[in-house]
């Protein structure tokens, strides 16, 4: 599977620049994260989408290593969000799955975690929908086979958008 660069200007007058790679496992999917740290600052904020099990929270882990973080990742569909406040930048990671309703995040202080100092790593963020901030960077992973090899891994999409 190739590289595929493209880019486009929205109807409400955002660019957002595209490119999908082939990731062939769960190692693949860590090292680019860890290379897309990189590419993130204090103030951004990330949406992971994809299904169940596609590799959202493996590729947070690989943001994560990139900041400083050795121990576990897991994903916080209980608690909502996991703090990471010891990595500098402060790194908040979230998913939303189980969420009810938009207007709870109001209740959990939201607003708060989506700072100018702090990146915000959002699974699930169509479920925020009218209360999450726009995404910097949007992450869309999607389990598939490699046309060429038949090999089983998954297609990351990483979308930069400015506004």
């Amino acid at each position: 599977m190739r590289d595929v660069l493209s880019s486009a200007l929205l109807s409400d007058g955002a660019t957002s620049t595209t490119h999908t790679q082939w990731l062939a496992d769960e190692a693949a999917t860590v090292l680019a994260g860890q290379h897309l740290a990189a590419q993130l600052a204090p103030g951004m904020t990330v949406f992971l989408e994809g299904t169940l099990g596609a590799g959202k929270t493996t590729i947070t882990r690989g943001i994560l290593n990139a900041f400083g973080h050795s121990g576990a990742v897991k994903s916080p569909t209980y608690t909502l969000v996991e703090p990471y406040e010891q990595l500098v930048p402060p790194v908040y990671h979230f998913d939303l799955y189980r969420l009810g309703h938009p207007e709870e995040l109001e209740y959990m202080g939201i607003r708060d975690y989506f700072s100018p100092e702090s990146i915000c790593l959002v699974e699930w963020a169509a479920r925020g929908e009218g209360v999450l901030p726009l995404p910097n960077v949007v992450l869309r992973l999607t389990p598939k086979k490699c046309e060429e090899s038949q090999a089983v891994g998954r297609e990351l999409t990483t979308i930069v958008m400015t506004y």
